[in-house]
């Protein structure tokens, strides 16, 4: 809380405006504020002091401090990264909708800066960098695609590449175009025809990292023929979407991304659509993660055999130099 009244000598009264500024910057930012912004209110040092001495502000980093002296938030942590970097701005997971309370705060900054290291944060340097940032954001970060490409530029695994992008589109924070339109401005971008072809992928109807894996590890590679995806049906509880059906063949596809059932009413809702599927005349088939990412031959060679009974006429092809889906 800030005190109007101070001490004799040094100027013990503040000022009212001084003040109502002061309050107003630290409530605009979650109460965070550098010395540039405490001195734009009229805070003259020897305030300063008496305030740090009265631990009515608390020294978080150099020249950036905290109304209160209690544990940060994130949001307090985020704000005084910035603070202590700026101009700067959130980037890469600390940019997230939903960040990590516990990890770095991760902030960017011109490519031509230097920053002073500080404990709890790590500061990257971006060409372009005023043009990537929603400065009207609290704190400010980096625009959603910008960000997420960063994020995928950085990324270990063609996997985390796919999630990464399914997520950015699935959560509707963006869209393939937007994603597409910043690709192409970058100068550098490691992947960028694979990713190019990921996102023509998402923009035709695959949006998980299962259904991408599927259409790249077992369907395309061995010569599978193509369904109809996210392929819409009335059940009983309203409008159902089935992950791939193949009209010709009777066959639908269920690709089954979570990792466990929560109870038996998942697993029976599951059921339930399996049922209906045949109770329709199709052959219903689940694939969960291993089938398509630890083993996608041999998944390939199954679906092939079910294709063929229900009178598919193309052939399997191996994916490559001892594929397992032609093997014995």
């Amino acid at each position: 809380m800030v005190a109007a009244v101070g001490p004799p000598g040094h100027g013990g009264v503040m000022d009212p405006r001084t003040v109502a500024a002061l309050c107003a910057v630290l409530a605009s930012q979650d109460g965070v504020a550098s010395w540039s912004q405490l001195r734009d209110t009229g805070l003259q040092r020897h305030d300063l002091e008496r305030m740090l001495r009265r631990r009515e502000l608390v020294r978080v980093h150099r020249r950036v401090y905290v109304d209160h002296t209690g544990p940060l938030t994130w949001s307090q942590r985020a704000w005084a990264a910035v603070l202590h970097a700026a101009p700067a701005a959130l980037c890469l997971e600390s940019a997230e909708p939903r960040p990590d309370p516990a990890a770095l705060i991760h902030v960017a900054v011109a490519s031509e800066r230097r920053v002073t290291a500080t404990a709890g944060i790590q500061v990257h340097r971006l060409a372009g960098f005023a043009d990537l940032v929603r400065w009207s954001a609290g704190p400010p970060r980096l625009k959603v695609e910008p960000n997420v490409l960063e994020r995928v530029d950085r990324a270990g695994t063609e996997s985390e590449v796919i999630r990464l992008l399914s997520d950015a589109v699935g959560s509707r924070r963006t869209t393939v175009p937007r994603l597409r339109d910043r690709l192409a401005e970058r100068s550098r971008m490691s992947r960028r025809e694979w990713i190019g072809l990921v996102l023509d992928d998402l923009e035709s109807g695959a949006c998980s990292v299962l259904e991408q894996g599927y259409l790249t590890r077992v369907e395309r590679p061995h010569g599978l023929p193509a369904p109809r995806r996210q392929a819409p049906r009335r059940g009983e509880s309203g409008i159902e979407y089935r992950d791939g059906v193949y009209d010709d063949l009777g066959v639908v596809i269920e690709l089954d991304g979570q990792l466990g059932h929560a109870g038996w009413r998942a697993a029976g809702r599951d059921a339930d659509r399996d049922l209906d599927a045949r109770a329709d005349g199709d052959d219903s088939v689940r694939i969960r993660w291993a089938q398509v990412f630890d083993r996608p031959c041999l998944t390939a060679r199954r679906l092939a055999r079910l294709f063929e009974r229900h009178g598919w006429a193309g052939s399997l092809r191996p994916c490559g130099h001892g594929c397992a889906a032609v093997g014995r």
